[in-house]
C-alpha cells in the first residue's frame, strides 16, 4: 500500500473468489455484512466492490454453520467473536444453545403427537390400569387409599397414567401474582427460589415445592398463580413472614390435607401448551370416576429441574378431589 494506492486489492479476493472459495453464494455473503457478522476487508467507495482475506474463509464457513442450526443471529456473533479468543468458550456456548434446541424439540414433538391425536379423533381414554401402593415420593407423604392407577390420553405423550395420594397438612412459604402464560416460567423459578431461601431460616424445606393455579393462567388469563414451598417449622415460618415475608411479597398459609389425582410428566411435556394435555388427562379420569375436584390444581416440581433432561419425569400435575 502507498498513499497514492491505500488500500492495495492484490491480495484480497473478489467477492466472487472468496464466495467460490467459502462454497457460499455472494448474496449470503451481502447479508452477513449487513447483519455484522462477517465484514468484508474493504469495499471500494467508488465501485461498491466488496473484497475479502483469505484468512476469512473459516470465519465465514462457520457462521453458514451455525445458521444451518437455526441458530439466531446474536448468538452465532456471540460464538463466532469467542472462537477467535477462546475456543472453549465458543464450545460451551455452542452446546448450551443446542441444550436448549434439543428441550425445544422434545417438547414440540409432544405437542405434535398430541394434536394428531385430537385431529384424528383418537380416544384418549385407555384401558389399561396399573396397580399402586399410594405412594408419591414427588409429595414427600404417603397414600393411604391404595386406588388404582388408571392411563388417560396417549400420542408421543406417552399414556399419562392417573393415580391417588392422600398428603397431609403443611405450613407453607407463599408467593402469589397475576400473571400470564409467557411470563410463567422465568416467574415459577424466581419465587420458589426466594421461597426456598427464606426456607432456610425456617427449619428447611419439608416437602416439594408446588404451584397453584387458583384460575386459569393463559395466554389471556392471568390467574392469580401462587407458588409454595413446605417448611419444617411452623412458628419460624410465622415469624419470617412477619419479619420479612412483606418485603419480598411472601406469606405463610396451611395448606390442608388433600386427596390428589395426579399425572406424573416429564421437562418437554411442562412446557404450554403441551402441560394443557396432562390437565386434561387427569380431568378426564375424575370425570369418569365421578369424582368431584374440590381445589385448584396445582404442578408438584420434585425433581433438579437444571440437572434433568428433556424426557426426565420432574413434575406432578394434580387436582384435589372427594368422592
Amino acid at each position: 500500500m502507498t498513499e497514492d494506492d491505500p488500500v492495495a486489492t492484490d491480495d484480497l479476493l473478489t467477492i466472487g473468489a472468496f464466495a467460490a472459495r467459502a462454497r457460499l453464494s455472494a448474496k449470503a455473503l451481502r447479508l452477513y455484512d449487513r447483519l455484522g457478522l462477517l465484514a468484508p476487508a474493504y469495499v471500494d467507495e467508488l465501485t461498491g466492490y466488496r473484497y475479502y482475506r483469505s484468512d476469512q474463509v473459516e470465519r465465514a464457513r462457520l457462521v453458514a454453520l451455525l445458521r444451518q442450526l437455526d441458530m439466531p443471529l446474536a448468538r452465532v456473533a456471540e460464538i463466532v467473536e469467542a472462537v477467535g479468543t477462546d475456543g472453549a468458550l465458543a464450545a460451551e456456548r455452542l452446546a448450551a444453545y443446542w441444550a436448549g434446541a434439543e428441550e425445544r424439540f422434545a417438547s414440540q414433538r409432544a405437542l405434535v403427537g398430541y394434536l394428531r391425536g385430537r385431529l384424528t379423533g383418537r380416544d384418549p381414554n385407555m384401558d389399561a390400569t396399573h396397580g399402586t401402593d399410594g405412594t408419591n415420593s414427588s409429595n414427600g407423604t404417603d397414600g393411604t387409599d391404595g386406588t388404582e392407577g388408571t392411563s388417560a390420553g396417549a400420542g408421543a405423550f406417552g399414556t399419562f397414567v392417573v393415580e391417588t395420594v392422600d398428603t397431609a397438612a403443611q405450613v407453607v412459604l407463599t408467593q402469589a401474582r397475576h400473571l400470564l402464560v409467557d411470563e410463567l416460567p422465568a416467574w415459577i423459578g424466581a419465587s420458589l427460589g426466594r421461597l426456598e431461601e427464606g426456607a432456610a431460616a425456617c427449619g428447611g424445606t419439608a416437602g416439594a415445592p408446588f404451584v397453584v393455579y387458583h384460575s386459569e393462567v393463559s395466554l389471556e388469563s392471568d390467574g392469580p398463580a401462587e407458588s409454595c414451598v413446605p417448611v419444617a417449622d411452623p412458628q419460624a415460618a410465622r415469624r419470617w413472614a412477619a419479619e420479612q415475608g412483606r418485603a419480598r411479597g411472601a406469606g405463610v398459609r396451611v395448606e390442608p390435607a388433600r386427596r390428589l389425582a395426579y399425572t406424573r410428566i416429564t421437562k418437554a411435556q411442562v412446557a404450554y401448551p403441551q402441560i394443557a394435555a396432562a390437565f386434561e388427562a387427569v380431568e378426564r379420569w375424575i370425570a369418569a370416576r365421578g369424582l368431584e375436584v374440590v381445589g385448584p390444581c396445582r404442578e408438584v416440581y420434585f425433581a433438579d429441574w437444571d440437572a434433568a433432561g428433556p424426557e426426565d419425569p420432574v413434575c406432578d400435575v394434580a387436582f384435589p378431589v372427594a368422592s
